[in-house]
């Protein structure tokens, strides 16, 4: 509800016009400061939380309850109602409420109501997370999966206590991460309404969830939400992580850190698929704890030169392939013959021996952290995809 008044009051602010913001059955639920013109409806509402049946009836015969866009409602006298702007508040296609405007001494100017309209997705957000508190007050949710996911110890027990998460159930964490998108309020709230969706179809699994400025985490009882499940419910495109099951909630942050980890590699490492699990990230898991290291000198400059794109390719090919030619051959459908031209030009142009086991170690590993860094992005090929 504090988030609820702080939006309010701030719209109201902005538009230096009082409002009220009623639930989808007409209760009232929060208000701005009210100056300006009033009429007996508004005085009314503010001090018995809602409408008379006469006037709900009036407003839902004008198509407040169809309207998708602001809708402009001419006054009735005899209701003691001046005119007003409605403007729904919709999270999807479900009616969560309305945002009131008075509509007169003066009219509400077009851009104006364009503003308010622009705010509504954020007060369906709000309005949404109250509309999921069940023994546990939203905030308090919010702030108990925050100090869950920072390892703290009572926050576990608060939310078992509040009924939002079975005690004797193993957890899940996935982290969804946005692909190509700069963090700002509009992003947040696309991923808080994708998960908000998200967690009305998973009753089953005790969901909780959190919203950081780059990611969205998910927490839910059990084996993870199947991948394909969770990038159809985000409205952006995102990438996402899996973190390994633990055996109890406290154990939460364990699973969020893996999750964490497993969607960053992910975004560097388009190869990897739009979900990858932490326990199947192979050598990534290893190097992306590894403080910055300088690469193998010898694949310096191949990697600062587009043309050297195809000799890199095909390399990392052989070395995930454990140096078989057979294998690299045909992974690439490439004439042996020119399999052995490319790696002896290799050699010559990164001054190496592939017949040294270290030399190979060195240039896989620094392929590798090149791929995380972003200095080496290969194209669809078997390469990109080991």
């Amino acid at each position: 509800m504090a988030d609820l008044q702080r939006v309010v009051d701030e719209l109201a602010a902005r538009l230096d016009r009082p409002l009220l913001l009623e639930d989808r059955v007409q209760k009232v639920v929060v208000y701005s400061e009210q100056s300006g013109a009033m009429d007996d409806v508004r005085r009314d509402s503010i001090l018995r939380r809602r409408t008379t049946p006469e006037v709900r009836g009036w407003l839902r015969d004008a198509g407040i309850h169809e309207a998708v866009r602001p809708l402009r409602i001419p006054g009735a006298p005899h209701l003691g109602l001046l005119p007003r702007v409605c403007v729904p508040v919709r999270h999807g296609d479900s009616l969560l409420g309305f945002l009131w405007f008075i509509d007169a001494q003066p009219p509400m100017q077009k851009a104006r109501v364009t503003e308010a309209e622009a705010a509504a997705p954020a007060l369906a957000l709000a309005l949404f997370h109250e509309s999921l508190a069940s023994g546990l007050a939203t905030h308090r949710e919010l702030e108990a999966v925050t100090g869950l996911l920072l390892g703290e110890p009572d926050a576990a027990r608060q939310l078992i206590e509040a009924g939002a998460f079975p005690q004797a159930r193993p957890v899940t964490v996935q982290v969804a991460r946005p692909v190509a998108a700069a963090p700002d309020d509009a992003l947040r709230l696309a991923l808080e309404r994708g998960l908000l969706a998200l967690r009305r179809r998973l009753g089953g699994h005790h969901p909780l969830h959190l919203v950081r400025y780059d990611h969205a985490v998910l927490l839910t009882a059990g084996p993870p939400v199947p991948g394909e499940e969770l990038h159809a419910a985000m409205p952006v495109p995102v990438v996402v992580g899996v973190g390994r099951p633990r055996d109890t909630l406290a154990r939460a942050a364990e699973s969020y850190r893996e999750a964490l980890h497993a969607a960053e590699v992910t975004a560097r490492v388009p190869g990897l698929g739009r979900t990858a699990e932490w326990a199947r990230l192979g050598v990534y898991r290893v190097l992306t704890q590894l403080p910055d290291q300088e690469l193998h000198p010898g694949l310096e400059g191949l990697l600062g030169d587009a043309q050297h794109l195809t000799l890199l390719e095909t390399l990392e090919t052989y070395l995930d392939l454990a140096g078989s030619a057979v294998a690299t051959s045909r992974a690439l459908r490439l004439h042996r013959t020119s399999l052995y031209y490319r790696l002896q030009r290799v050699e010559e142009l990164a001054r190496t021996d592939l017949k040294d086991g270290g030399e190979r170690l060195a240039l896989h590993l620094s392929l590798k952290l090149a791929r995380l860094s972003g200095r080496y992005s290969p194209r669809d090929s078997p390469a990109a995809s080991s």
